[in-house]
């Protein structure tokens, strides 16, 4: 290939990476500005009742037990190559990094095979203390090398087709059918960052008390509101300021919650200014002050390290270290570190060879880290990928599949029963990794018989219609709700035989309904079912 047809695939690459970067903006936007934080709407005018919880839901309660995952994205794409040094080969290494290679000396190994950068010295303690373990060459089939599309892959846990959900949302839609309109008390999950991101996403709803960045969070968890409605200007300007930041302060339905539960601790530890060290600070008091969110997910990065690597890579793997050891030395002080799991997510890994400016390109497997007591020791699972064999896009061959470790993570250490994990996986089986742990207390019960009740909106023809599928004949009643919780129509309420039924929902409303955002909400065999939809 000739100097000018690489000058022009190298711009072509570019322009394809900064529209990718656009889009993830785009679809970030509205998140970002804080509307968007509770993923649930408490309903001011509606009666709401507990519910007769549906069998698959209780079969996820049953199964819960009392231990956290921390998830840690680190946004961009990581190199792992110089992050879990392959030092049997070092030779190999250091050919393909000429310059962005670590020297021998400024390595620490953690056995005769790998090693870790010097300026990560405190993962050795961690590793040292039996809280470490490295899944080799994490990855999945034909890596897809767009950060937007890899990143939802890795949420969906669906690489073949595009899936709307996360693993996570899937997970909770099923335990909270009734989520728009009777959340539970304490919020499912807690993310910070990562605005747009599948992973907390339902068909029904996101299920994440979600953040743009932790100084969101730390206005809620200290003040028990996001924004300011006190100290505003006396005119048009500080009304119309008024209405916004109070609309925006209503979303965040949990926000007495979180600041309950952070006044209720204190932090134990040096954990300095960093961005990662900022947000664990904050979930580990959030974890001592007895919250009981289940899953949280933080944001480092950008590790999008096309040039310059060296430099940015370090900032970023150094407040990753000291993160780490910081909260684990914290919750130690509650006696819960055991009951905490950390996990390191990245869409992909980089390219085993340095491009032309000081960096690396897109690649695939990279390898996942794991932190905490219940790993029951440090060490290595899985097989590091040869260095020096790639695939026809010059990337390692990914040897762990992400979902193994999914997969993992839920059966031995949330002990859900292998065929929920199936169904929250999308009816797929992976592997199960030796981490550490194993569930004693596994809910062995048979739920091959548990049928989900499927409702969606549709829209088509400039209409708006609920199809629902009835998994047996029974009694359904369906209502419509404004976004202020009034009640505005019974669309439905009489006798459904099995099978699939549309609803109409203009034809069945009393009343000439204006355009803009209701809540339906479906009750049948005393189980309630709601979700968002949008009248045109």
């Amino acid at each position: 290939m000739g100097n000018k047809d690489k000058k022009s695939t190298k711009v072509q690459e570019k322009t394809i990476h900064d529209n990718e970067h656009s889009l993830w903006n785009r679809r970030s936007f509205i998140q970002a500005l804080g509307l968007a934080g509770g993923g649930s709407m408490l309903m001011g005018g509606a009666a709401i009742s507990a519910t007769r919880p549906s069998p698959l839901s209780v079969a996820l309660a049953e199964s819960e037990n009392d231990n956290i995952l921390v998830i840690i994205r680190l946004n961009g794409g990581n190199d792992g190559l110089n992050t879990i040094v392959p030092v049997y080969d070092y030779a190999s290494y250091a050919n393909l990094r000429p310059t962005i290679r670590h020297q021998e000396n400024d390595l620490i190994n953690l056995n005769a095979d790998f090693a870790i950068p010097n300026y990560m010295s405190e993962l050795e303690t961690v590793w040292g203390d039996g809280k470490m373990k490295v899944v080799h060459g994490v990855g999945y089939p034909e890596q897809n090398l767009s950060h937007f599309r890899s990143t939802d892959i890795w949420a969906s846990a669906a690489d073949n087709f595009v899936e709307p959900t996360g693993w996570w949302g899937r997970y909770f839609e099923d335990l909270y059918p009734d989520y728009i309109i009777n959340p539970p008390e304490i919020p499912p999950a807690i993310q910070i960052g990562s605005v747009g991101n599948l992973i907390f996403d339902g068909n029904n709803s996101n299920y994440a008390f979600s953040v743009a960045n932790p100084d969101q969070l730390q206005n809620v968890a200290e003040n028990g509101v996001l924004h300011d409605v006190v100290n505003l200007p006396d005119c048009v300007y500080g009304d119309k300021l008024l209405f916004m930041r109070a609309t925006a302060n209503t979303t965040f339905t949990y926000s007495q919650t979180i600041n309950d539960a952070y006044l209720a601790a204190t932090n134990n530890a040096n954990y300095g200014n960093g961005e990662l060290a900022v947000q664990l600070a904050m979930v580990a008091r959030l974890i001592k002050g007895g919250l009981g969110t289940k899953v949280y997910m933080v944001t480092l990065g950008s590790f999008d390290t096309h040039a310059n690597q060296m430099v940015r890579q370090q900032e970023l793997l150094e407040d990753l270290s000291k993160s780490i050891e910081a909260f684990y030395d914290d919750l130690a002080t509650s006696s819960m570190d055991d009951k905490v799991l950390a996990m390191t997510i990245s869409e992909f890994g980089r390219r085993p060879y340095e491009n032309g400016s000081g960096g690396t390109d897109h690649g695939a497997a990279s390898p996942v880290m794991l932190f905490g007591s219940g790993l029951n020791g440090s060490g290595f699972v899985g097989t590091q990928p040869d260095i020096n064999t790639w695939d026809a896009n010059d990337n390692l061959i990914p040897s762990s599949d992400f979902r193994d470790v999914y997969s993992t993570v839920l059966t031995n250490w949330f002990c859900l029963d292998p065929s929920i994990v199936s169904t929250v996986l999308l009816n797929e089986t992976y592997q199960e990794l030796d981490l550490g742990f194993n569930c004693e207390t596994l809910n062995t019960s048979d739920f091959s018989n548990v049928t989900r009740f499927a409702h969606v909106p549709i829209y088509k023809n400039d209409r708006v219609y609920i199809e629902i599928n009835m998994p047996t004949s029974s009694k359904v009643t369906i209502k419509l709700y404004d976004m202020m919780g009034r009640e505005i129509a019974t669309l439905a309420n009489n006798f459904f035989i099995e099978g699939r039924h549309s609803i109409d929902i203009k034809a069945n409303s009393s009343q000439t309904l204006s355009f803009g955002q209701y809540i339906y909400r479906i009750n049948t065999n005393g189980q309630y079912y709601s979700k968002s939809i949008r009248i045109n």
